[in-house]
């Protein structure tokens, strides 16, 4: 896999004041590229390292600015953006941009003062953004010195050593645990979660703030044996906080727009009654 080198990240999005990354008003920077494979993301775009071109063919008209403005007339793709930037009906975008640490840090300050009147700062996010730890490592350093609140959004499937490196200069960790059972993670994520909950127990033992999200998703975590599992664990293993996020179908239009097969990406919407009916049973669990 491709990595970028300390001096740039390969992101995908960042988000201004966002209020859903953590304490406070937040910018929030999602770096592209993931080692897992859940099949409900609703992010797809954000799986590969390299840059992607989407075709949402339901904002096409069919008026041929594409084609005429390509190099290649559509014939093979260099990523080149020209159809992106000239299609009229936004049918077309470029994902995966890079960019200096240095510019990142200056778009993350333009918002200091949302920051420091709501309690908020910055969130890097993804993808899993621990794939790129040296150009994380210094955005984190540098939010540091600027004495910007900082926090890291993880699946946590790296090792150990990486997620070491950048205590000193993360305030915040917002943690997915998505089940217990390793065999059903591997099934529905590509990945076994032994390593995931292990560097979990870490960061807690290391004193570290961090906030479990568990993403709700019939067929995958909600039966009555995985809700105890996790309930029992987090019981076991207490976060500052938990958040139970219902599974969406937003990322439904993304998989298409990428060509993907949609068979294995469609899930059932949870009942709202439901959803909050698990949400407080994961809050009371802790």
């Amino acid at each position: 896999m491709q990595r970028t080198n300390d001096g740039s990240a390969m992101i995908f999005d960042v988000q201004h004041n966002s209020f859903v990354d953590g304490p406070g008003i937040r910018t929030t920077v999602f770096f592209k590229g993931c080692n897992l494979r859940c099949q409900w993301c609703h992010n797809p775009e954000s799986q590969a390292m390299e840059p992607q071109l989407l075709f949402d063919a339901e904002k096409c008209t069919g008026c041929g600015k594409c084609r005429e403005v390509c190099p290649q007339h559509l014939k093979s793709c260099t990523l080149c953006g020209q159809c992106a930037l000239y299609c009229p009906g936004d049918a077309r975008s470029l994902c995966g941009e890079k960019i200096s640490v240095q510019a990142l840090l200056e778009q993350i300050e333009q918002d200091r003062a949302y920051y420091e009147a709501s309690g908020g700062g910055v969130t890097f996010s993804g993808g899993e953004c621990l794939l790129q730890p040296g150009a994380l490592g210094a955005l984190l350093r540098g939010c540091r010195e600027r004495g910007i609140s900082t926090a890291v959004d993880t699946a946590g499937a790296v090792s150990w050593e990486t997620l070491e490196a950048i205590l000193p200069d993360t305030d915040l960790f917002l943690y997915d645990i998505k089940c217990i059972s390793n065999g059903r993670h591997r099934q529905f994520t590509g990945a076994g979660n032994a390593v995931i909950l292990q560097n979990y127990q870490r960061l807690l033992s290391a004193g570290k703030a961090v906030w479990v999200r568990v993403p709700l998703v019939e067929g995958f975590n909600t039966d009555e044996e995985e809700l105890a599992a996790l309930c029992a664990f987090l019981r076991a293993h207490p976060p500052q906080r938990v958040e139970a996020l219902p599974y969406h179908r937003l990322g439904e239009r993304k998989y298409r727009a990428l060509g993907a097969d949609m068979a294995q990406h469609t899930f059932p919407v949870m009942e709202q009654e439901r959803a909050e009916e698990l949400k407080k049973r994961f809050r009371e669990s802790t």
